[in-house]
């Protein structure tokens, strides 16, 4: 049968054994595991890469965000490359160019460079992941898709556990350099796996909407890259305002244009449904709080406490172990409570703890330090597993892969937009108080008020039907039977 006339359906029987065996989902961990390993080691090198490059810490915020900001970029297209070309070749293709990336950034010599490889790195990531979690959600059936996205990322919380005290080790005692080149065995490995066990999986494709993807490029490109620099970093405060106005009115421009294409590259319509709406743009809240977390942290201990690099990652880093427990009770925690008050109250919680880490101060005892950070981990874990899963409830499958897309540019755009919020809160504190923006009390400041950021977000989460998402956390025919006594006694009360 030709490779077009295979649908993502007739491809289960072929991967099920994968499934059974779950080498599928450990394949597609293998990417984020690079991505993940990247962000974390570069997030605690801070300090010693701006200090070889010459330049400003706060400055570097912009490899951070200029990398989530390609991610931004192409997510939107990937789903349709991997249906016009396979998911085999995009997701190898992928990996190949995001270690490209991480060769440019060990090879670094200026800001201007860092920032140039890390969004050929952007650009390899935006196919790379996405296209991995795409193969997932179109081979796994809704009622094991918790459980899938859970399995899926318990091997790539490995990066984020490894990549703190590795990369704090090896910028301590070698070269920050080396810290981007670490990822390489394991992305070759990916490659490999994924050009034997990947199934090739394809969808008929309509014609690209270029012109929405000018659009939306160009504008998420402009105003993120404005927002981002009207701290004077990289350019003047002039050009940033104009890039920022510019790119908030090609996003306007494509909201314009979608509502009129038959095949919009961003289908705005899926923010009709509440569970998708809820997920991804109350989830945006909670993540642009979240998105600061590897951006400050690191700069508190290092530059605040004085803390080494190895030092600070041996702290940080178990968060990630409190994350991959949680990761192996989300779907039990999920089944008991539904999706509508986890994820209400558990974001409450992970942003109480968020705001408490602006009471660690140089004195504090590290054991208090690392079990505020290990709890931390688990709450933060438990709402990404639930936003990814609930956004999903309500999609069907032909539109899966434009809302993968547009549920994963909204993600990055908002962990971006996190780390930008976080260098201009250390800035305008620092202004108002009259102290230097790394000043150690600009952090306690900064904490507290992404904390209550991603606090906001239980709001949207509240307005959740109570049933949300019942059949994909196993409480569907509990709430049935449920229902019938809670009627009866209505008039009762």
């Amino acid at each position: 049968m030709p490779l077009g006339q295979i649908g993502s359906r007739n491809q289960q029987a072929g991967s099920g054994q994968m499934k059974s065996g779950r080498l599928l989902p450990l394949i597609v961990a293998c990417a984020l595991f690079i991505e993940n390993m990247d962000s974390t080691v570069i997030s605690t090198s801070l300090p010693a890469i701006a200090k070889d490059l010459a330049t400003d810490p706060i400055a570097l915020k912009l490899a951070l965000t200029t990398y989530l900001l390609a991610l931004a970029v192409f997510i939107p297209i990937s789903g349709w490359v991997a249906d016009r070309f396979g998911a085999r070749p995009t997701f190898m293709t992928a990996i190949g160019v995001f270690l490209l990336g991480s060769i440019g950034c060990a090879a670094s010599i200026s800001l201007e460079t860092m920032v140039a490889a890390r969004f050929l790195q952007g650009m390899g990531g935006a196919m790379m992941v996405p296209v991995g979690r795409l193969v997932l959600l179109r081979t796994v059936p809704k009622n094991e898709l918790v459980q899938a996205l859970s399995w899926l990322t318990i091997p790539a919380l490995v990066g984020p556990v490894v990549g703190p005290p590795l990369g704090g080790f090896i910028t301590t005692y070698f070269d920050w350099r080396w810290i981007f080149l670490i990822n390489i065995p394991m992305g070759l490995l990916g490659i490999v796996l994924a050009k034997r066990f990947i199934p090739d999986l394809r969808e008929p494709t309509p014609p690209l909407d270029w012109r929405g993807f000018v659009l939306a490029g160009v504008g998420l490109a402009l105003a993120m890259f404005g927002f981002s620099t009207m701290g004077r970093h990289l350019v003047s405060t002039p050009l940033a305002v104009g890039s920022l106005l510019v790119g908030i009115g090609a996003l306007v421009g494509y909201a314009w244009h979608a509502r009129r294409h038959p095949h919009p590259l961003l289908d705005l319509t899926l923010f009709r449904l509440p569970t998708y709406r809820a997920g991804v743009l109350g989830g945006s809240l909670f993540r642009i709080g979240i998105g600061a977390i590897p951006f400050l942290l690191p700069l508190m201990l290092q530059l605040g406490f004085g803390l080494s690099p190895v030092q600070s990652g041996l702290l940080t880093f178990v968060s990630a172990l409190g994350a991959m427990f949680m990761k192996t009770i989300a779907a039990n925690v999920l089944r008991r409570f539904g999706f509508r008050n986890v994820l209400v109250f558990n974001a409450l919680i992970a942003s109480a703890l968020l705001c408490c880490f602006g009471l660690f101060r140089p004195q504090t005892p590290h054991v208090f330090i690392i079990a505020t950070l290990l709890v931390s981990g688990c709450f933060r874990s438990l709402q990404f597993t639930s936003l990814n899963a609930i956004s999903y409830a309500e999609v069907d499958s032909p539109k899966m892969g434009q809302a993968s897309s547009l549920a994963g540019m909204m993600q990055q755009l908002s962990l971006s937009m996190g780390v930008a919020v976080g260098g201009y809160i250390l800035e305008i504190a620092g202004i108002i108080g009259g102290r230097p923006s790394t000043d150690v009390h600009n952090f306690y400041i900064a904490f507290v008020v992404v904390g209550v950021i991603s606090a906001s977000s239980a709001w949207m989460m509240s307005r959740l039907p109570r049933d949300a998402g019942a059949e994909m956390s196993g409480r569907a025919e509990t709430g049935k039977e449920i229902a019938e006594p809670k009627v009866e006694q209505r008039p009762a009360t």
